[in-house]
């Protein structure tokens, strides 16, 4: 379906409310009328609760092509119309509807410029006007939208309407495979409707935006009635005239009436679905070829041979279980940190004469662990490195789809100046690591100076690994030739988080097994 030139003046039933997330419930808070860049309570959660399922909205799914990039781009949808037309609530509806986990909602409010002391004094009379392109930082604007629509992590600035500035602090938000940006002028800079894939104007009649202007402004921005009525004649009515409604002849869709419009929005998700077919799944695995160069296995010793031994027999106790673990782990770092880049140094010994040694070049080490099993090994890094700082990334298979999803995330700041040792117990697919290995670059890191550590890999995990980044150093104890059904390694060493912590393992795999699948 072409959504070129296409109008869709569809019969509906009026949209009533405010120009809100309706339909939306925040976890652990009671519901609101407008996000936190809106200037209501502390920053959005990661993820928003509709009638029908959770959407995550800090992350997205490792859709990228055998040579480890993003698949085409994120599909953007911009929405466009006058203050309390609705836009949020269509915004939530297309979100809904498309059913998809990984969506970003990036809202225009968050672009307003930073006032000067003047400016904050007539924005307390109501006499500045935050209608016209003047008041937003279309700079920033554009260029956060083009780092998301290529799948970067980003921040965004959130804004206060209370106090008229930015907050201090800025949320990370991170692409998806949609994304739904609302603004009044959201059509109006040339290079921001370049990275619109498609674009809906929200048409409502003027008296009903008038109404919810006033419920919104005096209900939850503390303004009086006196004072918003002033800036709605002497600002919002005439920019709406001079800039907004003149722009809906660059729209695809004309939505009138908003949310409740259903056909219109089934218009919009069906060309959304559509596009979305045509993203391809993660790059297939090449079996039966050559290990890859950039893979080291510690070497199988004696001593080696037999912890896994212990490891990988099902009746070992426990506590064995984690004393050789440990031991494993231990000789799997210090191999992993013989990759190091070194420098030549010359030092003075106690007994006066000279030593010529290594030192590592760089200042920085820091460990990244996939929750919950690569948790496990951030004793044996502290142990031998000192001073480490040390990150987490949670990345869950979603059962529905079977892509691994990120649910949670903590890195060190300035992580781009660091070598990265990413840890996980196992890799059998590879799907989980890749995805903490994107999350890396997301942040800057550069390819060459990630190390995936792991104490046993799949073959097939380390080719996907490696072939979707060849500059990523892989290093484990073991590699095993195949994995089962249900994504274990054959012959394995079982659920690790399962055996290392105690608990019981469903039927199907799960930490970070179940991360792979």
């Amino acid at each position: 379906m072409s959504v070129s030139a296409m109008w869709c003046r569809c019969r509906g039933a009026d949209a009533g409310g405010a120009d809100a997330s309706m339909g939306i419930r925040l976890p652990l808070a009671p519901p609101r009328r407008r996000t936190a860049s809106q200037g209501q309570g502390p920053p959005e959660p990661p993820l928003l609760r509709t009638s029908k399922r959770t959407i995550y909205t800090a992350g997205r799914p490792p859709w990228y092509s055998e040579t480890g990039a993003p698949v085409g781009e994120a599909f953007v949808i911009g929405l466009c119309g006058g203050s309390a037309s609705g836009k949020t609530t269509v915004a939530t509806r297309i979100i809904e509807a498309l059913d998809v986990p990984w969506v970003v909602l990036l809202s225009m409010d968050s672009f307003y410029k930073v006032l000067d002391e003047g400016q904050q004094a007539l924005a307390a009379r109501s006499d500045y006007n935050f209608d016209h392109p003047d008041a937003f930082d279309f700079e920033l604007l554009v260029s956060v939208l083009r780092k998301l629509k290529k799948g970067k992590s980003v921040k965004v600035p959130v804004y206060d309407f209370t106090t008229h500035s930015r907050r201090r602090e800025w949320k990370t938000v991170y692409g998806a495979n949609v994304i739904v940006f609302e603004g009044i002028l959201a059509f109006a800079n040339k290079e921001l409707l370049k990275l619109l894939d498609m674009k809906v104007f929200v048409d409502t009649d003027s008296d009903i935006r008038l109404v919810r202007r006033l419920q919104r402004d005096i209900m939850e921005r503390g303004r009086d009635i006196v004072g918003v009525i002033k800036q709605y004649h002497k600002f919002v009515k005439p920019a709406f005239e001079q800039y907004i409604e003149p722009s809906v002849q660059v729209a695809d869709i004309v939505v009138p009436r908003g949310g409740e419009n259903s056909v219109a929005l089934d218009l919009i998700v069906q060309h959304v679905h559509s596009q979305l077919e045509k993203v391809r799944a993660l790059a297939s695995a090449h079996q039966g070829q050559p290990l890859p160069a950039t893979l080291s296995v510690l070497e199988n010793t004696p001593q080696v041979r037999g912890m896994h031994t212990i490891i990988r027999n099902k009746d070992t106790t426990r506590d064995e279980f984690i004393f050789y673990s440990k031991r494993l782990m231990r000789l799997l770092i210090e191999h992993a940190l013989s990759f190091l880049p070194l420098k030549s140094v010359t030092v003075e010994t106690p007994q006066g004469t000279t030593y010529e040694g290594k030192r590592f070049h760089r200042q920085r080490i820091t460990g990244v662990s996939i929750l919950r099993a690569g948790e496990t090994m951030e004793q044996a890094l502290t142990a031998v490195c000192k001073d480490i700082r040390l990150g987490k990334i949670l990345i869950q298979t979603n059962h529905d789809t079977g892509e691994p999803e990120l649910h949670y995330l903590r890195l060190p700041k300035e992580i781009s100046e660091d070598y990265v040792i990413l840890m996980d117990s196992t890799v059998s697919t590879g799907a989980a690591a890749m995805m903490a290995v994107r999350v890396l670059l997301d942040h800057d890191v550069p390819e060459e100076r990630i190390f995936l550590l792991s104490l046993l890999m799949a073959e097939m995990g380390v080719h996907s690994v490696a072939y979707a980044f060849p500059r990523v150093r892989i290093i484990t104890t073991a590699v095993d030739k195949r994995i089962n059904e249900e994504f274990h390694i054959i012959p394995g060493i079982g659920n690790f988080g399962d055996r290392y912590f105690g608990t019981d393992a469903p039927p199907a795999c799960t930490d970070s097994e179940a991360m792979d699948c």
